[in-house]
């Protein structure tokens, strides 16, 4: 999915990208359920609009920074030859930090995403702005991927905000199928 596209799809549901945060809360709250993430390109950036909720104490206990490959593999349970062959940014990748935060939180959903946000550190085959958001629940796991840049001049902070959102968006409506 490409950036234009997320906006296109947020302002069909008339939804702002401010508001994600809330959404995702007042949804977790209603039904329960516990979120758990695990961030790499974002940095924490999605725990922190999470946490910025009020009330999203009752729905969040665990956020993880993983940037290293030895922090995915140690913490997350990310497996080396997963970081080996596909790399840390890879779709693989990212499904595995988002069973692994899930199970080592005990949330219902874990939530994760490793990229490159830039300016530096792409090349050909995985350019600044490729993102994958991974999502995993007790009967599902799957992954976005996300190109960003869109031939614009990269943007560390643009990808990196549009990526945690998109990220509280698919968790979002995950939500429903649990």
């Amino acid at each position: 999915m490409k950036a234009h596209e997320f906006l296109e799809l947020l302002e069909k549901e008339n939804i702002s990208i401010d508001e994600l945060s809330a959404l995702l809360v007042k949804a977790l709250s209603d039904k329960s359920l516990k979120i758990a993430t695990a961030e790499s390109c974002t940095g924490g950036l999605i725990s922190k609009k999470i946490t910025d909720v009020s009330g999203s104490s009752s729905v969040f206990d665990c956020g993880v920074c993983t940037y290293a490959n030895h922090i995915k593999h140690k913490l997350l349970s990310v497996k080396e030859e997963t970081l080996s062959t596909y790399g840390a940014v890879s779709e693989k990748t990212a499904l595995e930090m988002a069973r692994g935060v899930r199970l080592l939180s005990g949330a219902d959903i874990g939530i994760s995403t490793t990229g490159i946000a830039g300016p530096m550190g792409g090349s050909q085959y995985k350019p600044v702005g490729l993102v994958y958001v991974g999502i995993s629940t007790k009967d599902k796991l799957l992954s976005r991927k996300l190109l960003l840049s869109e031939g614009r001049e990269p943007d560390r902070e643009r990808i990196r905000d549009l990526a945690s959102a998109c990220a509280l968006y698919f968790a979002l409506h995950e939500i429903d199928e649990i």
